[in-house]
Parts: structure tokens; C-alpha cells; sequence
């Protein structure tokens, strides 16, 4: 699909909104999962391409069925997915690729000036950049950012290219002790910050066609983002929620909070689906069909999850308060979930083991065997 063609695209929007399996990850891929400093060699650089492609078989074996809505994409890098991008277009996945230099704390270009060139090459749907980005941060780095991503959008709207920003919003150590935890900076800070930095980049000449946000504690949170989008309207964009690696439960949250907004087109989530598949079969604990599953299962059940958010009453099950650290009782939907998630595990397990769990649910049942056969109160014994 050309950026520049006359075809008709698929835009995301609320009603038709992008699922992206993200997996650009590159020097965290590397160091996190196979132990690589620095510049990892041939034998390390197939064994990285070759775990990208089972998250990729994940994503395929999610969507065999058609999805309830919307479009299943990838996001993934050429250093280690260039086959992975090249199957994602072939299979009619939407494709998303990186354009910053990974690991960097500003944001500079993987390719330098020749990054045209590689878009060029692998013609994706959406380009995307990664900004790390704070209303507090010196001003000449603001500066800095800012005027690289407005010759990067100066780029995109040129050669009629669509582009993802990825924007996190990490705390300044002071913004952290005032917070007290990262939770409450969430909660109660990033949101307000977000804006700002979004009004900043806007005003600066920087025009995304999607905003990659963090996700959001609340909903008044996510709305004052959205305030922010809407404000520049001679460059209208959508937003997508991102993963950041948090628990899935987590992730489910923020999906809770932002799919039934309008402005919000789905998401981009990566490790929080794979990582923990990777780690077991690179350690010998699952097998590579194992791997796939569990990558498919956890794809799938986020997309389902987003799709119930946005449409309650459409299926899905029974939602209950979203999970968060503050909220982490085993609500009847909770229980139901990890029933089906036993069912047919292998008992081994890999960070959490099964048994525990089985064990747990275990003495529920009793207990709830034991309250039900008690007699009433004051009934005589």
C-alpha cells in the first residue's frame, strides 16, 4: 500500500479502530531477551529475527478468525523484521515501521538522512517515531526535540506520509517524589503533562496522524489529552493506547478507559503480549507452537477486550471494576479468566505457575463448599 497513491487507505478511527502487535523493539530485544551488549553478532542477529517472526505467527493465528471490527496490524523494524515486515504486507496485515534510532534518550533518525529511502523500500502504512518528552526537561533538549520531529513532519505531509508518535512522558525525579510512586504520577500528573507536550509539538510544526499515548488511570485523564488533539484542528489526528510493558490486567484497564471515548483508534501493544512467551521458549520451558498460542491467545484477548469496551453488551463477558494495584480482588470475571486460562496449561507454568493458581482456586472452591453446607446462623447444632 503506497503512502502516496491514489488507492483508498484504511484510516483508524473510533468506529474502525487499529490493533498493532508491536514488536520494533531492537537493543532492549536484544539485551533483555538474549543477553546482548553492544553489536550482537550473525548467529545472535537470526536468533532475534527468528523470535520476532513466532511473535509474528501469533498475530496470524489471532486473526484467523475475523476480528469483531477494525484492522489487525504490526509494528515491527527492519534490522531484525524485515521478513516479518515483508509477510505483514503479503497477509494484508496493516504495517508500521520505526524511524528513530533505538535506545536514544533524543530523538534522532535510524538511517540519518537516508530514511526516506528506507521507507521507501519497505513502503509501510504508517511510519513511526519514538519521543521521550517532558514539560520539564532543559530547554534547549525541548528545542532539539522539537525541531527534529518538524522536519520529520515537514517529511510525511510532502511525500503524503502517515506517521505514528509514540510519546512517553517519563517523570523528572522531582515530579516522582512529589507523586510519591509512579502510580500516583500516572493518576494524578502525566496526564496534565501529556497535553502540554502535545500543544508544544503542535504548535512547533509537528503533525502526527496518530498519537501513541501511554495509558490513562481515569477517564477525566484521558479526556484532557484529548482536549489537547482536538485543539489543532488543521492537522486532525487519532490516538492509539500503548503497552509500556505493564501487566495485562493493566493494559486492560487503560483499554477500559479509553476505547469508549471518541478520538481513541485502538492500540499498540508489544511486550506485555510476548515477552513472557519469549522468555520460556528461549529458556527451553515451552515449545515454539506453545509460544505462538500464548502470543495469539494474549493479541487476541486485548483485541476482544477493546472491542467489549468500546460496545458494551456486545460480547465478551461480564466486566467488572477495572484491575489496577489498588483494586486486586478476585472479581467474579477475574476468576472466570484464569478457569479458562488453566485449561489445558501445563502445570510447570513459567513465572507464575499454573499449580499455584489451580492451587488457589482450589481452596475458593472449598471455602465456598464450606459456606455453602454451613448452617444459618442460630440455627441449632
Amino acid at each position: 500500500m503506497s503512502g502516496s497513491g491514489s488507492e483508498k487507505r484504511y484510516e483508524p478511527s473510533a468506529d474502525s479502530p487499529l490493533f498493532i502487535l508491536a514488536m520494533d523493539h531492537r537493543a532492549s530485544f536484544g539485551r533483555v531477551l538474549f543477553g546482548v551488549e553492544g553489536t550482537p553478532t550473525e548467529a545472535e542477529l537470526t536468533e532475534m529475527r527468528n523470535a520476532k517472526m513466532v511473535i509474528y505467527e501469533g498475530a496470524s493465528e489471532a486473526t484467523a478468525d475475523a476480528l469483531p471490527t477494525g484492522r489487525a496490524g504490526v509494528l515491527v523494524d527492519e534490522q531484525l523484521g524485515a521478513d516479518v515486515a515483508r509477510r505483514t504486507k503479503a497477509d494484508g496485515f496493516v504495517l508500521a515501521m520505526p524511524i528513530e534510532k533505538s535506545g536514544t534518550e533524543l530523538f534522532e533518525l535510524e538511517y540519518g538522512e537516508q530514511y526516506p529511502e528506507h521507507v521507501e523500500a519497505f513502503d509501510p502504512d504508517f511510519s513511526k517515531v519514538l519521543v521521550r518528552y517532558n514539560p520539564a526537561d532543559e530547554p534547549d533538549q525541548r528545542a532539539t526535540q522539537i525541531e527534529r520531529l518538524a522536519q520529520v513532519s515537514t517529511w510525511a505531509e510532502r511525500t503524503r506520509r502517515r506517521w505514528l508518535f509514540e510519546l512517553l512522558v517519563p517523570p523528572t525525579r522531582e515530579q516522582l517524589a512529589q507523586s510519591e510512586d509512579q502510580f500516583h504520577f500516572d493518576r494524578d500528573v502525566r496526564s496534565a503533562l501529556t497535553a502540554e507536550t502535545i500543544g508544544s509539538f503542535n504548535d512547533g510544526g509537528v503533525h502526527p496522524t496518530i498519537w501513541k499515548l501511554e495509558g490513562y488511570e481515569t477517564t477525566e485523564g484521558a479526556e484532557h489529552v484529548l482536549r489537547a488533539v482536538a485543539a489543532e484542528t488543521a492537522f486532525p489526528a487519532e490516538c492509539i493506547v500503548l503497552g509500556r510493558n505493564a501487566p495485562m490486567e493493566q493494559v486492560e484497564h487503560w483499554i477500559d478507559v479509553a476505547a469508549p471515548l471518541p478520538g481513541f483508534a485502538g492500540f499498540a501493544v508489544g511486550r506485555s503480549i510476548w515477552e513472557e512467551a519469549l522468555q520460556d521458549l528461549i529458556a527451553g520451558r515451552i515449545e515454539r507452537k506453545q509460544a505462538v498460542t500464548i502470543i495469539a491467545d494474549r493479541y487476541r484477548r486485548l483485541i476482544d477486550s477493546y472491542c467489549t469496551a468500546r460496545h458494551p453488551g456486545s460480547g465478551g463477558g461480564e466486566r467488572s471494576e477495572p484491575f489496577t494495584l489498588q483494586n486486586p480482588r478476585l472479581t467474579p470475571d477475574r476468576e472466570a479468566r484464569i478457569r479458562r486460562s488453566l485449561q489445558g496449561a501445563d502445570m510447570r507454568g513459567t513465572r507464575l505457575p499454573a499449580w499455584m493458581a489451580a492451587s488457589l482456586l482450589s481452596e475458593v472452591d472449598a471455602l465456598r463448599a464450606e459456606l455453602t453446607n454451613r448452617p444459618p446462623s442460630g440455627a441449632a447444632q
